[in-house]
């Protein structure tokens, strides 16, 4: 009989134990079901819900960032142009579009197609640095003694490392000697301009 009722308490213990372990789980569930619920309000059906006071403060702050830009630039050694930053600095705020320019002189007296190579400076930095618009995107062509203002339309990430306060963007252009054998080709007077003639 003493045996009967220990078995009956050593299943009775058992099933109290599981009883337990399943009320954890469900409240560790549930627990988690709140950032799974905002998550998938947020990014899947669209709807915004209202943050914490912790997120509200942690969003504000990402928000109320600023971070300084430095503008650089120059040309290989095999073009003939003068390449560089109408502005050399610039405060920008996290998250939000800028406009800035590059200023190019082709110095030669012919056309020439130059291909600009961008760089971002902390290397961890340019995952961050997106650019909306840039003369990179495609090659760019001079006419001799051309000069022409260049645009670049960036973004900041909001998520760039905290202790990233100063972004460097600089660009290098290259002569691009195909398209520049190309145009010299396609000119009736071998790509070169000479200065008109004063009558006689």
């Amino acid at each position: 009989m003493s045996g009967q009722g220990a078995r009956g308490r050593s299943a009775t213990a058992r099933m109290a134990a599981i009883m337990v372990g399943v009320g954890v789980c469900a409240f560790a569930f549930s627990f988690m079901l709140v950032p799974l619920y905002r998550i998938a309000c947020e990014k899947v059906f669209g709807i915004r819900l209202e943050r914490t006071a912790a997120e509200e403060t942690a969003a504000a702050a990402a928000e109320a960032r600023w971070v300084t830009v430095e503008f650089d630039g120059g040309v290989n050694s095999k073009l003939p142009w003068a390449f560089k930053p109408n502005q050399t600095t610039m405060r920008v705020k996290v998250g939000e579009p800028y406009d800035t320019t590059y200023y190019a002189h082709n110095n030669s007296d012919r056309t020439i197609v130059g291909s600009a190579v961008p760089s971002v400076a902390p290397a961890r930095a340019s995952g961050y640095f997106n650019k909306t618009e840039c003369f990179c995107f495609t090659a760019q062509t001079l006419q001799a003694g051309e000069t022409r203002d260049m645009p670049v339309r960036f973004i900041i990430d909001p998520d760039l490392p905290a202790d990233v306060k100063t972004v460097t963007l600089s660009y290098t252009f290259f002569k691009n000697d195909v398209l520049t054998a190309e145009q010299a080709a396609a000119s009736p007077h071998g790509n070169a301009t000479s200065a008109p003639r004063a009558a006689p």
